[in-house]
């Protein structure tokens, strides 16, 4: 996009530019992020664009602005570029170190809040792979007397969960801990109520196939390299050393589907979306049946 600076830009004009280059690039929704770019560098609300759509829009702010419509044309992600992406309605900073937060992985706190309804008891949950902390933190948010282990191989991402952890003024109740899935556990940890986890489940296969905003996030997030199995298998076969009795293993998946479930665990459902799709599944251990019989 490049703006005429020969003759004052009206906001409203300037929207209507940037939409149309960003439609081009083949960006899903080009008003809405031209208006939300806009509103970043100018600080402002939508309800100003509204009020000041037929005012001239200052050169500094136009310079900018067409700087951040340049990045979305390379189809750089809206979130990286505005610094943070809401999840369970809370914002949460985001950078290149760490996933998108998306909505399919609020069907995960959905899950804990319908196997663990008294928000305010004492519970113990474990969320591997944590990235932006979206799931730890929001956790910690909706059961104020929980304490949560968070982990993940990246020291990047657990500086992003650590600042969202601030952020949400929960990261006295959130331990971080670096290291490969289960690995960063420690023997002395006390068993957990829950492990919940988004790990890598994207296939080597579909990587070609997928939108181009996902070459922006980090690699290792997004799939194992493999079938998009090996991570969620590893979870299953060894999170049951770290649950209690009554323990959950709530695990998020896609199109690779779901691992066979070990002899140790009983598979309890299916977690799916608004359009009846496997969105993840949820385990407990084997010998709680055997006790309730």
């Amino acid at each position: 996009m490049r703006i005429d600076s020969s003759q004052p830009t009206t906001t409203r004009q300037i929207i209507q530019q940037a939409t149309s280059s960003l439609k081009k690039a083949g960006c899903d929704s080009p008003r809405l992020d031209a208006e939300l770019l806009l509103m970043q560098v100018w600080h402002m609300q939508r309800t100003d664009l509204i009020m000041r759509s037929t005012e001239p829009v200052p050169e500094a702010v136009q310079q900018a602005f067409e700087i951040l419509i340049q990045r979305r044309r390379q189809r750089e992600p809206l979130a990286y570029i505005l610094g943070e992406k809401e999840f369970w309605s809370r914002p949460f900073h985001v950078c290149p170190d760490v996933l998108i937060p998306r909505p399919e992985t609020e069907h995960l706190i959905e899950a804990v809040l319908d196997h663990f309804p008294d928000q305010q008891g004492k519970l113990y949950f474990c969320d591997i792979g944590t990235g932006s902390g979206c799931i730890a933190v929001t956790l910690a948010c909706e059961y104020p007397n929980a304490r949560i282990i968070a982990t993940d191989i990246s020291h990047a991402a657990l500086n992003i969960a650590k600042k969202n952890a601030i952020l949400h003024q929960v990261e006295q109740r959130i331990a971080f801990r670096q290291g490969d899935m289960l690995a960063a556990l420690q023997a002395d940890d006390a068993r957990c109520d829950a492990i919940i986890s988004n790990p890598p489940y994207v296939s080597q296969d579909e990587m070609a196939t997928l939108e181009p905003e996902l070459s922006h996030e980090p690699h290792q997030a997004l799939t194992d390299g493999a079938d998009g199995l090996r991570h969620l298998k590893s979870i299953l076969h060894d999170a049951e050393t770290y649950l209690n009795t009554d323990g959950l293993i709530i695990l998020e998946t896609g199109p690779c589907g779901l691992p066979p479930t070990p002899a140790s665990l009983s598979f309890e459902h299916s977690i799916e979306d608004l359009a009846g799709h496997a969105r993840g599944g949820i385990y407990q251990r084997a010998n709680r049946l055997n006790q309730d019989g």
